[in-house]
């Protein structure tokens, strides 16, 4: 099935570039550094393509503390170029494309072992603290021998070692480089309409539709929520959004957001979703709900940010909020690849930007500048929709 399935690694080259970030107000700058190689649970690939995510912008701009230096990147796809040894039954082989997500289940703690790989503490403590794999060190090194902190696998890059846990094989019918965005994007998107219980004919309103918002409507739509309300200051965002299944869509800076969600549903909406992690956007997903209503809190913010709640109207009108950080990844990634394959997810219609590794720095600025709608993607092996080759 694949070029030689009973090799445990493709030739590799001894170098690859690599954009680093050397900490708050140093730019991404491509260098050339040692390729890193997998150990026991653990993968390599060859990355296709890697999101451009606000997640990886907190960083940037010192929003989230990360060590650095640091290799960024947690939404990548690729080719399986080398194994690790202890893979148990993945099925995994030199040769698959496969897509990678964001969270890294340990596989064996306590929260782990029920399932509930988004809490992962493993992950949480020795990626998202210390910059390392689940094995408590970093693949990477510059060409000096200097440490090199990374981001979940690192995606920014062109090879990335990444747990067994954490991968899932592409179908060939899923584009290699869009498949990028199902790591992140799509993934977050299908966890967060699973912890809102999302079912067919809940009214829904999404408040911010980057690449995370747009990947709900979708998921959304396609589980037959009605009506959809897309809330964005963007109207080429809103306009993408009504591509993608919004119904309605509002813009804040032009309308009263709320006013206009409950003149589309009087009552408030069953299922409020929000993309951004500010307070005021945070604040009118809450405001949004009907009696009963669920609100999703998916967005990061900045630093210690709050909102405020209205805690009487919470409880008297029996109202939910939940956090949503990402999908289960061991139970859900399929899940989430299994839905792109059948066409409940229009890749190409969500990635609506390429840019180069070398021009990293640019797609994070323009992201920053509000000019991305959707999600955009870094391709790493030639021009865009260029196959990609193993070595």
């Amino acid at each position: 099935m694949y070029e030689n399935p009973a090799a445990r690694s493709a030739a590799l080259p001894a170098s690859m570039r690599a954009a680093i970030w050397d900490g708050v107000g140093s730019p991404l700058v491509v260098e050339d550094v040692p390729v890193p190689r997998p150990r026991a649970g653990e993968v390599l690939i060859k990355v296709a393509a890697c999101g451009v995510c606000h997640t990886d912008l907190h960083l940037l701009k010192g929003e989230v503390p990360f060590p650095a230096p640091a290799v960024l990147g947690h939404e990548v796809s690729g080719v399986v170029v080398e194994l690790g040894d202890d893979l148990g039954d993945s099925g995994i082989e030199v040769g698959m494309p496969v897509v990678g997500a964001f969270i890294m289940p340990c596989g064996s703690c306590r929260q782990c072992l029920r399932g509930r790989d988004d809490l992962c503490p493993v992950f949480f403590e020795q990626n998202r603290v210390h910059g390392n794999l689940l094995d408590g060190t970093s693949r990477l090194r510059r060409g000096t021998g200097e440490r090199i902190s990374m981001y979940s696998m690192s995606g920014l890059a062109e090879y990335a070692v990444v747990p067994v846990s954490a991968v899932a094989v592409l179908p060939p019918e899923v584009p290699l480089q869009e498949a990028a965005i199902l790591g992140c994007a799509v993934f977050t998107a299908f966890g967060a309409t699973a912890r809102g219980g999302l079912t067919s004919g809940d009214s829904v309103v999404v408040v911010a539709v980057g690449g995370v918002g747009s990947s709900i409507i979708q998921v959304a739509s396609g589980l037959g929520a009605s009506p959809i309300i897309a809330v964005d200051v963007d109207d080429d965002k809103l306009d993408a959004a009504r591509a993608l299944g919004a119904d309605v869509v509002v813009n804040s800076t032009t309308q009263d957001a709320l006013a206009a969600i409950r003149a589309v549903v009087p009552g408030g909406v069953d299922v409020a979703f929000e993309a951004l992690g500010r307070p005021e956007t945070f604040e009118l997903a809450i405001a949004a709900l009907a009696e009963g209503g669920r609100m999703v809190a998916v967005g990061i913010a900045a630093g210690a940010a709050t909102a405020a709640v209205p805690i009487t109207t919470l409880v008297r009108r029996g109202q939910s909020i939940v956090g949503s950080f990402g999908a289960r990844t061991r139970e859900e990634l399929p899940k989430v690849v299994a839905l792109a394959a059948e066409g409940g997810v229009d890749l190409q219609g969500l990635v609506t930007r390429r840019f180069s590794l070398e021009s990293a720095q640019e797609a994070f600025d323009t992201l920053a500048a509000g000019r991305v709608s959707g999600r955009a993607i870094i391709t790493m092996d030639g021009a865009p929709g260029e196959p990609l080759r193993l070595a």
